[in-house]
């Protein structure tokens, strides 16, 4: 393809998706220039250091590696070499308010026996039927997660009635698996997880139990330097195949043409696109960039209405002391777990008795992140997101002390306080600069926010732009937003009658039909028999 017959395309944020979309649209042959609001690349995937001590900022759990294990290899790389993915031996350590604790791994054998020992040999072959039923569910399931969702008739598809038999949509993950186990704290152990969608068990759709078993299936991983460390070698990758990054230059609006973008505006001036990826928040980017009028079904006044995910209070600790003999990841649930998070969901108050937190003590595997002899302390408390009955600068300092209290009461790791060389503590407010209410799992997950009715990845009341992030299909969390950026870029290229070689990796789906445009660029490619060779209709 001329660079002159290169269709240009635009991405708003640097975050995962924006990366990833970066990497398949110029291996496509696809010229892209992102713009990035600020220093480094990653949102908030990213490592920042303080005062020698490197800290993830979001994301510390790398797992189910499958999809980005694809997008390398359409790339033509290796993600386990290119990223220095080093899988954990002990996935993390749960400790139970009501006792007992669980070293969870991906050895199921090993799993078995440690849930035997815990909760009885009943429990032990509940851990064996949820694999099989969440394996089967997998299976099941994947091509609706790996696909775009565009009405309710899509329910009539074949991928639809395969998950139709798995789906339990009367059933909580919670209640789904009390079905399983007669120990609520195996319940939990299979069930905290849908904090990565930023919502209770209780109240998450059953078909996410799968998230515990993607976790025993493919196991937990840290990139050595950090997790933001992926996004920073994305970056690296993309800058060799082309992608021009704009970095501290903030998208200040959108170019409209009726409802039809034709690219960015920043302090730069005007930048022209044949398509625009939307990698920003999703609510944020619409409320700041997108005048109302054009958005009929997530106006502001719909989106204000729209239930979002919970938010996190955040402890950021450099230590002058090592902890050895604790593990990478921990995770405490509270003795009283459900009024835990009911006061997150339901109440949006602050929880004082017995708070749940997860601790990651990363220099346990990778000590390069902190001074010879210190550690970087993560901690992560789920908290309401922005709400009128909290107001944080009045409670942060207090509750600081209260998750530090926890944190050596329940964690192991004892008198910490008076080993802290530096720290940040961030709160709901704080993650409200980046992503609306400060819901950092952006969108909720319920059944009324899935599939067609979360916004879709190639947007439907815009023309010309796509969706990646959390803020669309398929949701939150780092595998599935890297899905988002390859289901929104399999629909542009196809748009624009591209047709990639990604070197084996499927370049459409299963159950859709291309555009007119794709449907004559396939034609066209399969006529001049030139394998590998991007066609531009």
């Amino acid at each position: 393809m001329s660079t002159s017959a290169r269709p240009k395309v635009a991405i708003i944020g640097a975050g995962p998706g924006g990366l990833a979309s970066s990497l398949l649209l110029a291996k496509s042959g696809v010229d892209v220039t992102v713009f990035e609001r600020s220093k480094a690349v990653g949102g908030r995937n990213k490592v920042f250091e303080r005062d020698g001590y490197k800290f993830d900022l979001g994301p510390t759990f790398f797992h189910y590696p499958e999809v980005i294990e694809d997008i390398f290899k359409a790339i033509g790389m290796d993600a386990h070499e290119e990223l220095k993915l080093n899988k954990l031996d002990m996935n993390y350590r749960l400790i139970f308010g009501q006792g007992g604790q669980l070293d969870c791994t991906s050895d199921l054998a090993e799993m078995t026996e440690r849930i035997r020992t815990l909760s009885g040999d009943s429990n032990a072959e509940a851990f064996k039927r949820y694999v099989e039923d969440n394996s089967n569910k997998l299976n099941k399931s994947k091509a609706c997660l790996q696909e775009p969702w565009y009405g309710p008739t899509d329910l009539l598809s074949k991928r639809a009635f395969r998950v139709a038999s798995v789906l339990r949509p009367q059933r909580s993950v919670a209640g789904d698996l009390m079905k399983l186990f007669d120990d609520d704290r195996l319940m939990l152990a299979m069930s905290f997880q849908t904090k990565y969608l930023g919502m209770s068990p209780f109240n998450c759709p059953s078909l996410f139990t799968m998230l515990a078993f993607l976790e025993y299936e493919y196991g937990i991983f840290h990139p050595m330097g950090g997790l933001g460390s992926v996004s920073e070698r994305m970056a690296s990758i993309a800058r060799d195949l082309g992608v021009t990054f704009r970095m501290e230059e903030e998208v200040e609006k959108v170019i409209m043409d009726g409802k039809t973008i034709k690219g960015v505006t920043t302090k730069e001036g005007d930048f022209l696109a044949d398509r625009v990826i939307m990698n920003a928040d999703f609510a944020n980017g619409m409320t700041q960039l997108f005048p109302d009028k054009s958005r009929k079904k997530w106006n502001n006044k719909k989106l204000d209405k729209k239930k979002y995910s919970c938010s996190t209070f955040m402890l950021y600790l450099g230590v002058n002391k090592t902890f050895d003999d604790l593990p990478h990841h921990q995770i405490y649930a509270s003795a009283n777990y459900e009024s835990n998070l009911e006061d997150i969901e339901n109440h949006h108050r602050i929880t004082w008795d017995d708070p749940s937190v997860y601790v990651q003590n990363a220099c346990v595997t990778d000590p390069d992140l902190a001074p010879e002899g210190c550690s970087t302390i993560y901690a992560l408390v789920p908290v309401s997101h922005i709400h009128d009955n909290i107001n944080w600068e009045d409670e942060k300092d207090a509750y600081r002390d209260r998750i530090i209290d926890q944190i050596e009461a329940k964690l192991g790791f004892e008198n910490i306080r008076e080993h802290i060389q530096t720290e940040l503590v961030i709160t709901p407010e704080d993650w409200g600069d980046h992503c609306y209410r400060g819901a950092v799992f952006n969108l909720a997950h319920g059944l009324d926010q899935m599939l067609w009715r979360r916004p879709k990845n190639q947007f439907d009341e815009i023309a010309n732009l796509y969706l990646v992030g959390g803020g669309t299909h398929p949701g939150s969390g780092l595998p599935v937003i890297y899905e988002s950026a390859r289901i929104s870029s399999k629909l542009l290229l196809d748009s624009l009658g591209v047709i990639p070689d990604w070197n084996g990796v499927d370049t459409w789906f299963e159950s859709r039909k291309r555009s007119k445009q794709g449907r004559n660029a396939l034609k066209q490619k399969r006529k001049e028999n030139l394998p590998g060779t991007p066609t531009s209709a």
